[in-house]
């Protein structure tokens, strides 16, 4: 059994498993609680007995519970179990969206149908589920004034509010002024 069981963790090695657990030889405390396959309780056992009984149903024994008084183990198929643990963490890895942060660069001297364009693609950004980080980058002399491209962050937010929240309000830091909009439905 514990040849098997060997084999198949160093298939797995690459995949992260929920946890590794003790299996077989690798048992060293002297008594164990053993439920059975089927999950019956055979109550507190010595280890070697339990092993044992390991042997007899063709399986192996797992220490699922090592922190509980006395430990817990279980007789169980240990490679199968681990195949399944990891196809499961796939399948739920698949089914979960990351929401990107895409990013749109502003300049302080923006024209108003520039502003409405790049507001349409921030749109589509945001119906899409992701963030948008909004920077508004100054150069020379409008490093001076930084204050004066708040109204023009806040106007482009105005055009999105509608699908959109401002996370903060935009915040001057260093050679840019930056703004957070994330979507209002994150259900997508």
């Amino acid at each position: 059994m514990g040849v098997r069981s060997t084999f198949l963790i160093k298939i797995y090695w690459r995949y992260k498993a929920i946890k590794d657990l003790s299996i077989n030889e690798q048992i060293t405390v002297e008594s164990v609680r053993l439920i059975g396959e089927d999950g019956t309780q055979f109550g507190v056992v010595s280890t070697k007995e339990a092993m044992e009984k390991a042997e007899e149903a063709g399986l192996d024994l797992v220490l699922i519970s090592p922190t509980a008084n006395p430990p817990v183990c279980r007789i169980m198929d240990y490679g199968k179990h681990r195949f399944d643990t990891i196809k499961r963490e796939k399948e739920a890895k698949k089914k979960q969206k990351v929401a990107e942060v895409k990013g749109m660069q502003l300049s302080m001297n923006i024209a108003d149908n520039d502003l409405a364009f790049k507001a349409k693609n921030v749109r589509k950004f945001l119906e899409a589920g992701d963030k948008v980080k909004v920077t508004l980058r100054m150069f020379g002399r409008q490093l001076a004034n930084p204050q004066m491209g708040i109204p023009i962050m806040e106007k482009f937010y105005e055009l999105l509010k509608d699908v959109c929240v401002m996370t903060g309000k935009p915040e001057i830091n260093g050679r840019q002024i930056i703004m957070i909009l994330t979507p209002n439905n994150t259900k997508k």
